[in-house]
């Protein structure tokens, strides 16, 4: 029943692999891994055997890339797996079944990862065709491989539990994330480490990474399992409305006070009175019932989990290495890329799925009403989350620390402030656009995801592609010029000054001090007011055509 006679993973898998999407994903994949590899293939017309150090670049580049890519993809796949049949209002039909909990966990999973372990598998025949350049043997490839699919087969089922966990597939997708980007880029950074230590990367990537990723997901299958076997929210599909006052009541950890600050800031106090004369009551609405009406699970779950991360993270870059000042920028604006189109993914679409959306039209609310309320309502959440974690840049101003007080760097502390609240527009506006055209909230938020990682990560990778293969070159050059479009690189771009006997025999102190290219900086401000222009030129035109045809 658990693997031959499943009924849930054959009805997942014809459903799944059957759909063109499939073959275009596929094909999608491939091609992208194929392009890489064809454009980073060593030039030479003789190849030193003797010194394969391009081709252990070029291997190295691939299996990171395709690891990346698999993290990112792995929870699209599973995390709605539950909360679908929940949205579907077949959660009922589904726990009503003679199938044992732990075999419809299993086959979801095993569903779910298929199509992704297919994805892996393809990529073969191309990492092959680096073997003959040297430096790669065959164990070190498979010992990547089994690193690889070891660590999907944990990223699936921390989505599955987080499916399991809540009602909705926005909310399964950013717990997801925020679950497993921590542990990708952990991965990576110690695959990098280990670099030199071939005999030693074997037996990591061999054994430890499989035992970990296997005991971690055996823990996550049962805590799924418990959870269908007694499903609190049985009887409602899932759907029902949480009061978030009694759910506070039952919180464990982290409660959230509606009168109190700076809970207040993010979630407004329920309405005790009319609404006053001229206020917008899309806004109204949106930020005190509609964004909460699901509870505030995720919320909490969401705001625990970054702050466990950030306080050793801000601790040491701002207080300890001041010089690694950008790398806490960085973490702020990854919470920023899962957290903000949240906020804003669902504000139309979810429109549409309760069927909602003519009797909205049918109101004497303008478009312009509609955008702003919808827009602000999610921007608002999410920048104040976001700035729970902008907070130790504000004291550092304001604490003598080491030189933080140097004009420069007060410029460029503020500078940060300039980048995030810039991230926060993009990422909400981005948001709101996907929402406008799509027809479900998870559609929406899927689409969010992939236009904001390839406007923030993707010049990243260009550059860093660029440096390794392309330098000097103008392709090189035109590739970190286009990374002025990241934030990322904008935070790293503004200059940093400190006292070198006190940040002595330290090569990123050395850095952070020789490096500081404004121009980068200036140049993504300018982007960003462009694009996030043209986004509400966009969103006035969608809302007077489009959103007035509902799908």
């Amino acid at each position: 029943m658990y693997l031959t006679q499943n009924p849930v993973l054959q009805h997942e898998l014809l459903a799944n692999l059957r759909r063109p999407r499939a073959f275009l994903l596929l094909a999608a994949y491939v091609a992208l891994l194929g392009g890489i590899v064809l454009l980073a293939w060593p030039q030479q017309r003789v190849i030193d055997m003797a010194q394969p150090a391009e081709a252990q670049r070029l291997v190295n580049l691939f299996f990171l890339g395709q690891y990346l890519l698999a993290s990112l993809m792995a929870p699209s796949f599973a995390a709605g797996a539950i909360t679908g049949e929940k949205e579907r209002l077949s959660f009922e039909q589904l726990v009503a079944s003679p199938l044992r909990p732990g075999a419809v966990v299993l086959g979801k999973l095993l569903a779910s990862l298929t199509h992704l372990a297919v994805l892996v598998f393809c990529s073969l025949p191309i990492v092959m065709l680096c073997l003959p350049l040297g430096g790669v043997g065959f164990y070190d490839v498979a010992a990547a491989y089994v690193a690889m699919l070891s660590s999907i087969v944990l990223f699936g089922m921390v989505s599955l539990w987080a499916s399991s966990l809540f009602g909705r597939t926005a909310a399964a997708l950013v717990v997801s994330y925020l679950m497993i980007l921590p542990l990708a880029l952990v991965g990576v950074l110690v695959w990098i480490e280990l670099q030199s230590l071939g005999e030693a990367r074997l037996l990591v990537a061999t054994t430890f990474v499989p035992a970990f990723c296997l005991a971690g997901s055996v823990v996550l299958w049962d805590m799924a399992r418990k959870r269908l076997l007694y499903p609190p929210d049985l009887g409602a599909g899932g759907q029902d409305v949480v009061d978030v006052e009694s759910e506070s009541t039952k919180a464990i950890g982290l409660y959230i006070d509606r009168d109190a600050f700076p809970d207040r800031l993010f979630a407004p106090p329920k309405r005790t009175d009319f609404l006053p004369e001229g206020a917008n009551p899309i806004y109204d609405k949106e930020m005190r019932s509609e964004i909460f009406s699901g509870g505030t699970l995720m919320l909490r779950i969401v705001i625990q989990i970054s702050m466990v991360l950030a306080i050793p993270i801000m601790g040491y870059c701002l207080y300890v290495a001041p010089w690694l000042a950008p790398w806490h920028i960085a973490y702020v604006l990854l919470f920023n890329m899962l957290c903000g189109p949240v906020f804003s993914a669902g504000s139309v679409a979810s429109e549409r799925e309760r069927q909602t959306l003519d009797l909205l039209l049918t109101t004497l609310i303008t478009p312009w009403q509609i955008l702003w309320g919808k827009l602000l309502a999610g921007l608002r959440v999410s920048t104040v989350l976001t700035g729970f974690l902008m907070w130790p840049v504000l004291l550092a101003c304001i604490i003598p620390i080491y030189t933080f007080q140097n004009p420069l760097n007060l410029l460029t502390l503020g500078g940060y402030f300039v980048i995030f609240l810039l991230a926060c527009l993009t990422t909400s506006l981005t948001g709101l656009v996907c929402s406008t055209m799509s027809a479900k909230t998870s559609t929406a938020l899927v689409a969010s995801y992939l236009v904001i990682i390839t406007l923030f990560l993707a010049p990243l990778a260009g550059k860093y592609f660029a440096d390794t293969f392309y330098r000097g070159t103008p392709a090189g050059e035109a590739m970190a010029a286009a990374s002025a479009v990241s934030p990322f690189a904008a935070a790293f771009a503004l200059p940093l000054d400190y006292d070198r006997e006190k940040a002595a025999d330290n090569p990123a102190a050395e850095a952070a001090q020789a490096k500081g290219e404004p121009v980068l900086f200036f140049a993504h401000v300018g982007w960003s007011v462009v694009y996030n222009t043209a986004l509400l030129g966009l969103l006035m035109w969608l809302f007077k055509t489009r959103w007035r045809v509902a799908d």
